[in-house]
């Protein structure tokens, strides 16, 4: 029987569930409609789709040190209760070990690749772990690092995580950890001044030139003062130029001198930039149990 995209369209409203998948289902019930759903139902497919239009804002950050190799993975959820679920905690770990071992170039083509743990399709992975914890559950981004230095991570409550490479002439893990834990707490944004956009720094002169106190001062004072001002504002930026968190009276650049050079660092915070579902979370039960 020949598959239209009509049948296909009317089966994706039904059930929720992806293109390819609901062409699969058609072919083989032989265009069957309900045999279709009951199939993608079966497999847990029309349950695990049709979720993927919620927010998912909860969740976990998770990383890996594998010798050399670190990965760090933000995995989300809806709701804080399931963010604090084992079986999601450890899923979150193995997509963390699973970047690191397979280097994938996106989230599209990770989810493409066998898991070197469970040895499935992770984007199967990924859909049993939705059918069962019975919310959306996403892989929204990576980073993983491999040049042969020190890399070392630290993760706070979940919530921030930090991967960070440096070059040690002999490799100290505590103090690598510390800068970790720092950056984590401090939130740099660059590792020196020098990586600064220029475009940044012109961007902050141009507030604080137009800032009310500086209004009535001669052009060449407010240059001063500006040129102050934006120097205080990078340096809280940089991470080099901070002070250390468990030490206050060393800077970052103080404290590792002589000892190692850091070459780069990511800072994620779970879901920074999504928006947070509305806490209806009962609500939807409810109609859940209704319907």
């Amino acid at each position: 029987m020949e598959i239209k995209a009509s049948m296909v369209k009317e089966l994706r409203d039904k059930t929720g569930a992806g293109m390819m998948d609901a062409k699969k289902a058609l072919v083989e019930s032989n265009g069957d409609m309900d045999k279709a759903v009951e199939l993608l139902r079966q497999k847990g497919m029309a349950s695990a789709d049709k979720k993927m239009g919620r927010i998912a804002a909860e969740g976990v950050v998770a990383s890996v040190v594998d010798g050399k190799v670190g990965a760090m993975v933000e995995v989300n959820c809806e709701t804080d209760f399931v963010a604090k679920n084992e079986d999601f905690k450890d899923f979150a770990n193995m997509m963390a070990a699973a970047v690191a071992k397979l280097n994938p170039a996106s989230v599209d083509e990770l989810v493409k690749m066998d898991c070197p743990i469970c040895k499935k399709p992770i984007e199967e992975v990924l859909k049993e772990k939705i059918a069962k914890i019975g919310e959306k559950i996403t892989i929204r981004r990576f980073v993983r690092y491999d040049a042969g230095c020190c890399v070392n991570t630290y993760i706070h409550n979940g919530k921030i995580g930090v991967l960070l490479e440096a070059k040690c002439a002999n490799c100290d893990e505590t103090l690598t950890k510390d800068i970790c834990l720092h950056i984590a707490s401090n939130a740099p944004e660059f590792v020196s001044r020098e990586e600064i956009p220029a475009s940044v720094i012109a961007e902050e002169k141009r507030i604080e030139m137009g800032k009310e106190d500086l209004a009535n001062k001669p052009e060449q004072i407010r240059e001063k003062i500006v040129e102050g001002r934006v120097n205080k504002l990078m340096a809280q930026r940089c991470l080099l130029e901070q002070q250390f968190v468990k030490n206050p009276d060393l800077t970052i650049a103080q404290l590792i001198e002589g000892k190692c050079e850091i070459v780069r660092f990511e800072r994620y915070v779970l879901g920074e930039g999504l928006e947070k579902r509305q806490d209806n979370f009962a609500e939807e039960v409810m109609n859940q149990i209704k319907g």
